[in-house]
């Protein structure tokens, strides 16, 4: 009798169907590996609640860092509800808070120091580029999950100089942070989620207008002129958005 393997389950999270199909394709024809794909952030977050509820946890998240751009034609500052597409780093973000036991590795088209910085600070446990070998891929996998990070090295001086500087601006931005309201910083926690209007309104019980209301004294008191500013500023200040859910259905191991 063989000697029973340990498998590996990744979650494979991209909205260009093709590249995620063919990822998830490659990565399940390893013998240790289980992989399922999710084609936009609700529909990783649905596929991560439908299994810890059957009790089979994934290890390890692929994640998209431009997810959501495909359908928005450029990074989307906030959804405008809760089935929207939510960026790459704010899934990841989300994903700490709510299932921390998961590893998260970011894929990106190109390096860039700063999304890699903020991804790190996000939860994320490594960075890898999309046209790398799925040996290197695989090896990031399994370094991770030994709480390994991975960075390529042409990144490292870049990130150090960037994660340098987001500790330089941490305290300035705790302490305008400190200055909103508690329903203020509850409606920031939506704003780093990705939410819009509507779907803040509809989470917190309140009318589109008072959250506009809330809004506009969110950014004023930040002293920003825009959610994405205020996002920026709140991930350097150390907060988190608030756990999200989404209806979207994992079917049959393919982007839902």
């Amino acid at each position: 009798m063989g000697v029973p393997v340990a498998r590996i389950r990744v979650l494979v999270v991209d909205d260009h169907r093709i590249f995620a199909e063919s990822l998830a394709a490659a990565l399940a024809a390893e013998p240790d590996v289980d992989v399922a794909a999710a084609g936009s952030g609700p529909a990783a977050l649905r596929c991560l609640e439908r299994a810890a509820a059957e009790n089979r946890h994934y290890d390890v998240m692929l994640v998209d860092a431009d997810l959501g751009a495909a359908a928005s034609g450029a990074r989307p500052p906030a959804a405008p509800d809760r089935n929207a597409p939510v960026d790459g780093i704010s899934l990841v973000a989300g994903v700490r808070v709510s299932r921390p036991s998961v590893r998260t590795v970011v894929l990106a088209e190109k390096d860039d120091p700063g999304r890699a910085a903020l991804a790190l600070q996000a939860g994320a446990s490594g960075w890898v580029a999309k046209d790398c070998s799925l040996q290197r891929l695989l090896a990031v996998i399994r370094g991770v999950l030994r709480d390994e990070t991975h960075l390529p090295p042409a990144l490292l001086t870049g990130v150090l100089r960037e994660l340098t500087t987001a500790r330089r601006h941490r305290t300035e931005s705790e302490q305008l942070v400190e200055s909103l309201t508690p329903r203020e910083r509850e409606v920031l926690r939506c704003m780093v989620a990705g939410l819009g209007r509507k779907a803040v309104a509809e989470r917190l019980f309140l009318s589109p207008h008072t959250v506009r209301t809330h809004m506009q004294n969110v950014l004023g008191k930040l002293g920003v002129h825009s959610t994405l500013a205020a996002v920026a500023l709140a991930r350097r200040a150390g907060v988190g958005p608030v756990a999200l859910t989404g209806d979207v259905v994992e079917r049959g191991g393919q982007p839902a």
